[in-house]
């Protein structure tokens, strides 16, 4: 008879909601993870009275009532509505693309000018068969948005150039015909007040937990203490990289405190000329509106993953995608292990979609 019905390994928003539908159930279970705090990326950290989004900033929005429900249950939401702005050399643009930023870009103000002038610059380019990224995205907003808006960023974020990238990865553009800045067109969306680790605490209340605990360097003496896994981990190092390893994308972040009551005046501005590194500038204050004689900026650079790198986004293209087809192939094999989340599915997920992955993954495992 071993200790626990299951090992959760990953203490981020796959595992914890699973951990949480255990302890309803019954179950008992331990969860581990390797870095030194639970809530993986959505953990936010305490700094000077301000709930700091320590990886990246993680707004909370779905049209899944459902999950509205279940996350509200935990911690009250506010009614933050994400509204970032692009910063290009001095000059300032609403995203997504909108009439704001049309009227900005080139003085239009119907939607009927709007759509005309991007026909035109459509029509001029000429593509009909898009071969790369930028002339995917050039064909489906015209060349002044893209070299504004699109191009530096991009770069950035994959460390190729446009030109050089697989048209598939940019499918459309959000391109919207009216004056709103609402990133998001869910029906649900906000930050929980007081931060996201209180929610991941509460889920965690009855569970063990251990930090700093690397699956794979005690996997034998971990293993032996549950009947089944539920593994968030990177799908590759599962198998010891025994195809090679899956690429993906990280992220550095440079926080600091500034003695200024508000640096930008808004939660996130991205910066998306080439000739600056990093991507974004995140203002944790304004996610919770707080009142605070100081401010905390996060400054986030995209790199390559290594020894001190977290992976972030998977690399889903045609060669990565085969390679994880492999990995799946083998771990669908495994008895008495599940693999979740962005890790061990090797697939972005936006919060809501993981817990419903999570809730789904639960409702089929514990009712057997």
């Amino acid at each position: 008879m071993k200790k626990y019905n299951y090992l959760i390994v990953g203490a981020g928003l796959f595992g914890a909601v699973f951990a949480n539908e255990c302890a309803k159930s019954g179950k008992t279970c331990l969860v581990i993870d390797k870095r030194g705090h639970i809530g993986g990326n959505s953990y936010t950290e305490n700094i000077e009275g301000i709930n700091v989004h320590k990886y990246g900033p993680h707004i909370f929005h779905t049209d899944d009532e459902e999950i509205w429900r279940y996350m509200n249950s935990f911690a009250p939401f506010n009614r933050f509505t994400n509204a970032p702005v692009a910063r290009f050399n001095d000059e300032i643009y609403n995203l997504p693309f909108n009439m704001n930023t049309f009227n900005k870009m080139w003085g239009v103000i119907t939607p009927q000018e709007a759509k005309a002038k991007i026909a035109e610059q459509i029509k001029s380019e000429g593509i009909t068969e898009p071969k790369n990224l930028e002339e995917q995205a050039v064909s489906l907003v015209g060349r002044d948005v893209f070299e504004k808006l699109v191009k530096g960023y991009t770069e950035k974020q994959w460390g190729r150039k446009c030109s050089e990238l697989p048209a598939f990865i940019i499918k459309r553009l959000p391109v919207r015909f009216t004056y709103d800045n609402n990133y998001f067109n869910d029906r649900f969306q906000g930050i929980p007040i007081g931060g996201y680790t209180q929610i991941f605490e509460k889920m965690l209340e009855n569970a063990d937990v251990r930090l700093n605990t690397d699956f794979n360097e005690h996997r034998e003496e971990l293993t032996a203490l549950a009947d089944k896994i539920i593994y968030t981990g990177t799908i590759d190092s599962y198998f010891d990289y025994c195809f090679g390893r899956l690429e993906y994308r990280s992220l550095r972040f440079e926080t600091e405190v500034l003695n200024t009551e508000n640096y930008q005046g808004n939660a996130v501005v991205n910066y998306t000329s080439g000739d600056v590194d990093f991507t974004r500038i995140i203002e944790h204050k304004h996610f919770e509106f707080a009142e605070s004689p100081v401010t905390v900026i996060t400054h986030e650079y995209p790199q390559s993953p290594g020894e001190d790198c977290e992976p972030y986004y998977p690399v889903n293209d045609e060669k990565n995608n085969k390679l994880y087809d492999k990995y799946k192939e083998l771990a669908d094999k495994e008895e008495n292990v599940i693999f979740g989340g962005r890790l061990g599915m090797y697939r972005y997920f936006d919060m809501h979609k993981i817990i419903r992955a999570a809730l789904d993954c639960a409702e089929n495992e514990l009712k057997k």
